[in-house]
């Protein structure tokens, strides 16, 4: 299965990779932090009809478009561009994310970046690659940390928590980094790039690829006040090597 999957998220990354005139063809969709493309909506009808042909018993849960009531066991839950800001602007920090959860809980993941030939994969239980080679977490400690963030723009009303969640991290800490794409920022962790990731609020689309694959990886994945990850409902994230598991001790409220 996720040989498959993988297979069909290659050829969905062959179209961002060929996109020309993206700025032309994007519109806001709540506000100008929160863009969509033309290409979001074509690679998303692509995964739709390539995933569902591949496990026609699934629910398909897509960030663009309605999002209908999930009834079955197995759900897809896709992202098709996470990151549209950065590509629109060309940026390159962008990925396709799939995740497949049978029951809610995420078996397969795919995250992919088709600008950097980067590919991130799991299946539960299997550990996780990069490439087809399997990836593992740093094992660095806090005072070597980089911590990545993602800081909620579409909700202000988590503004004031992030920056002093950051900036408690940041006080013990290395350095952060801010990249703009969760999926992404999770797999940084996951190849020990980073140790720390964390954002006030996500959708299911945004982490549920992403966090499987730092958990095969041998990070640590679950919600700010430390409650277990439910890939099917929006929520905080916080993902880290092991090394650095406690920091999520004394965050800011």
């Amino acid at each position: 299965m996720l040989e498959k999957i993988i297979a069909i998220v290659y050829k969905a990354g062959n179209m961002i990779r060929d996109a020309h005139h993206i700025e032309r063809d994007t519109r806001e969709k709540t506000g100008a932090a929160d863009l969509v493309t033309k290409y979001d909506v074509a690679v998303q009808e692509f995964l739709r009809r390539e995933l569902l042909a591949l496990c026609p018993e699934a629910d398909f849960f897509g960030e663009e478009g309605q999002h209908e009531t999930l009834t079955k066991d197995w759900v897809f839950i896709v992202d098709p561009i996470d990151g549209t800001t950065n590509f629109v602007r060309e940026l390159h920090y962008s990925n396709i994310a799939v995740a497949l959860c049978h029951q809610g809980q995420v078996r397969y993941a795919v995250v992919y970046n088709p600008f950097a030939e980067e590919l991130y994969a799991a299946e539960r239980g299997r550990g996780a690659t990069l490439n087809g080679r399997p990836i593992h977490v740093s094992d660095h400690d806090a005072a070597h940390a980089i911590c990545m963030c993602g800081s909620t723009i579409y909700d202000r009303s988590y503004t004031h928590r992030h920056f002093a969640i950051l900036r408690h991290l940041y006080d013990r800490c290395l350095d952060y980094r801010r990249f703009a794409s969760a999926a992404l920022d999770c797999c940084m962790v996951a190849c020990g790039r980073a140790e720390i990731f964390f954002e006030c609020r996500l959708s299911p689309w945004d982490y549920a690829a992403g966090s499987l694959i730092a958990q095969e990886a041998g990070g640590v994945a679950v919600r700010l006040d430390g409650s277990f990850l439910d890939p099917l409902r929006p929520g905080s994230v916080f993902i880290t090597n092991a090394a650095c598991r406690e920091m999520r001790q004394g965050l800011p409220e």
